[in-house]
């Protein structure tokens, strides 16, 4: 009989991790100014080979690129002047958060995302050692072409079932750069609200990443949706996935070790035109000229191509 129960009870232990991993508590609110201090302004080359000049703090303040209310956090590139064909790309911030993250929930209220031709933007985490440690694209796309795309990136042994639940469509499941042309595992949102004018038409929305060993979700909620979980909308201190329905995008862990595919990863915030991806599917696009002549002489064009984030709150 007590041995009955041992193992009852050693039953039900081995059954808790597994019932408490969808819960989580706050650990950061970054709103506001609080974006500044949480990140760190990356004046680099780009590595996407895009039509950009990405500045430095200082400069970003002094033009106006970046600026912050007591609720909002305002990114966005230059949309005041023509540029010289055979000088710096059109001015544009990337910012880098101080702190890497593991496993967890990150969740992104925004406004408003960078919408126009030419334009690329993103919010990824990414490793230090790329593509070793992996990348996760949680909001990215080119040229107004809705909906969102969700991908994973790595190096060569991440594979993704066929069949998995996730109310997206896989665009392929092999995850490695190498055998992909750098595209990665992508999954495309059903939600054509989830990226470009109407996501910013609809006043945004909520996107929200969780990382475990057991794999990598991202789910996606339109500003006047009627099914956005109470505590994603409030930000309250407490949340639970399990809560939160079936994901847009799923990544298990099946035939991909997430624990040694993904390290300790930056979250990363960036504008950036034409390039890899903007500039090799633009005459596709239905947009005029070739994307660099675009990007270069039509500053006005890049009025509505900022970043405006309500907050940001990450749990473990």
């Amino acid at each position: 009989m007590a041995f009955g129960l041992s193992r009852s009870l050693l039953g039900f232990l081995s059954l808790l991790p597994l019932a408490l991993g969808a819960s989580y508590s706050q650990r950061e609110n970054i709103a506001g100014s609080g974006f500044n201090s949480a990140f760190s302004y990356q004046a680099i080359g780009d590595p996407t080979h895009g039509r950009v000049n990405y500045v430095d703090a200082n400069t970003a303040r002094s033009q106006n690129l970046t600026f912050a209310g007591s609720d909002s956090f305002i990114l966005r590139a230059d949309f005041k002047n023509t540029l010289n064909p055979s000088g710096p790309g059109r001015n544009s911030v990337r910012i880098q958060s101080n702190k890497q993250y593991t496993t967890g929930v990150m969740i992104f209220n925004i406004r408003h995302m960078p919408q126009g031709c030419g334009t690329w933007p993103a919010v990824w985490t990414v490793g230090s050692d790329w593509p070793n440690q992996g990348e996760v694209d949680i909001l990215e796309g080119v040229n107004d072409q809705s909906p969102n795309q969700g991908t994973l990136h790595t190096n060569a042994g991440c594979t993704m079932p066929a069949s998995r639940s996730e109310t997206g469509t896989a665009l392929q499941n092999n995850c490695d750069v190498a055998a992909t042309n750098n595209a990665g595992c992508g999954v495309r949102f059903g939600d054509t609200s989830s990226y470009g004018p109407s996501f910013n038409t609809n006043g945004g929305g909520w996107y929200a990443m969780e990382r475990t060993n057991s794999g990598i979700k991202i789910w996606f909620w339109s500003r006047n949706d009627g099914n956005i979980p109470g505590e994603v909308k409030n930000g309250a201190t407490s949340i639970n996935t399990d809560n939160w329905g079936t994901p847009v995008a799923n990544f298990p862990s099946t035939s991909c070790p997430i624990s040694s595919k993904f390290g300790p990863h930056n979250i990363v915030i960036n504008l950036t035109f034409c390039g890899d991806w903007a500039g090799s599917v633009y005459g596709n696009s239905g947009c005029p000229s070739t994307c660099d002549d675009f990007v270069n002489n039509n500053p006005s064009a890049f009025q509505n191509a900022y970043f405006d984030f309500a907050w940001l709150k990450t749990y473990a």
